[in-house]
């Protein structure tokens, strides 16, 4: 029977590519962006504590009263400002789902959405599943936001602007700068804002988070997307959070309720108890710092360039000094050749800039693992 596919140009994500390659040739796989240390005790005892008191049956459908209690007094505490709870708050099964339901609650047929490549590879996909059109735009050469480039890509359909940060795979940050010229950009338009900030608490070298939530202009017409995941090494939970203005946010619950109406209960207990220690997310950015700095420093010995990495746990390697191969090819022969998986940077772009030789190594990974990939690309 013929079907009529909504996303002929789609195929399977790179990610899941890789991952598969990686496992086939038993590669160290620095490609999809998981760590292979486990999660906090405590915050395992706390699920497993939720289980056995009986919290395992629906939670409300925007999430457990005491998580978006925490959540709210987390933000307030970090950005000072305090989103309701009840109207401003909801918990998602990840970032992913929480984008995709921004979007899906808000944009309509005809609409466009900038996109900054290299971006998610989720993001264009599903603006075109609601009927929109990805408007895409890239980074500088140096992987700094390009306000210009965006500027030049608004019109009248413009109906939202998608922004990374820290950003996944250039590792770059944006700046309270960028923020302020974000809100002179947007100032007078109905543009819409999605902040996916799912690695906020990964940023380096005494660096602050920069996001929308500090900037009133920005703020009031965004969705801040947030992921536990990420921060707390347990991507499998597929729990994250988005914040956004009453109005704003009783459409996207309208999306949210038909989706998946509400995620993993236990989940929730344990994030808002363990929520209430600051340090668990407090000590996030030494500790993948170190990681960030060991790699750079052991790849220092071989012929790969590394970009600098302010934020997240990617940093992107330049491989023009070894190979003039595309790079989904020399991806893959690295992976089959020499024993460790990466992410070929062209599938975060629509149309990928010619003699661009950069792959994305995931750092979040136990000593020993980035020390065996170091060895191994050393070689290379």
């Amino acid at each position: 029977m013929p079907i009529k596919s909504k996303l002929p140009h789609v195929g399977t994500t790179i990610f899941t590519v890789m991952s598969k390659l990686a496992t086939e040739c038993g590669a160290i796989n620095l490609s999809q962006g998981f760590p292979d240390f486990p999660i906090d005790q405590t915050l395992s005892d706390l699920v497993h504590a939720a289980m056995r008191a009986g919290y395992n049956q629906y939670a409300p459908m925007p999430g457990l009263p005491a998580l978006r209690e925490a959540i709210t007094a987390k933000v307030q505490r970090l950005y000072g400002y305090g989103y309701d709870p009840d109207a401003e708050v909801t918990v998602t099964a990840g970032g992913t789902q929480a984008i995709f339901t921004a979007i899906g609650a808000t944009v309509h047929r005809g609409d466009e959405v900038i996109i900054v490549d290299p971006a998610y590879d989720c993001y264009a996909p599903t603006v075109e599943l609601f009927g929109g059109s990805p408007v895409h735009v890239r980074l500088g050469a140096d992987m700094s936001f390009d306000h210009d480039a965006v500027r030049a890509a608004i019109t009248p359909r413009t109906r939202m602007l998608m922004i990374n940060t820290p950003h996944n795979p250039a590792g770059t940050v944006l700046s309270d700068a960028d923020m302020h010229r974000l809100a002179d950009l947007l100032r007078g338009t109905d543009i819409l804002l999605l902040s996916d900030e799912v690695y906020e608490h990964l940023v380096y070298d005494g660096r602050k988070h920069a996001t929308v939530i500090n900037h009133p202009e920005l703020r009031d017409r965004a969705f801040v997307i947030f992921s536990f995941g990420k921060v707390f090494h347990a991507t499998g939970w597929k729990m994250g959070y988005a914040l956004a203005p009453k109005d704003l946010m009783t459409e996207f619950r309208k999306v949210h309720q038909f989706n998946v109406f509400s995620v993993n209960t236990p989940a929730q207990h344990a994030l808002a108890s363990y929520l209430r220690e600051p340090a668990h997310y407090e000590e996030l950015p030494a500790f993948y710092q170190a990681k960030r700095d060991r790699f750079a420093a052991g790849m220092e010995g071989g012929r790969f360039k590394l970009l600098p990495c302010a934020g997240s746990y990617f940093i992107t390697a330049d491989y023009s000094a070894i190979s003039d191969e595309d790079d989904r090819t020399f991806a893959q022969r690295v992976t089959r050749e020499h024993g460790v998986a990466s992410i070929p940077l062209s599938p975060f772009y629509k149309d990928p800039p010619e003699h661009q030789h950069l792959l994305r190594f995931c750092f979040a990974k136990e000593e020993a693992t980035l020390d065996a990939a170091i060895k191994k690309l050393c070689r290379i």
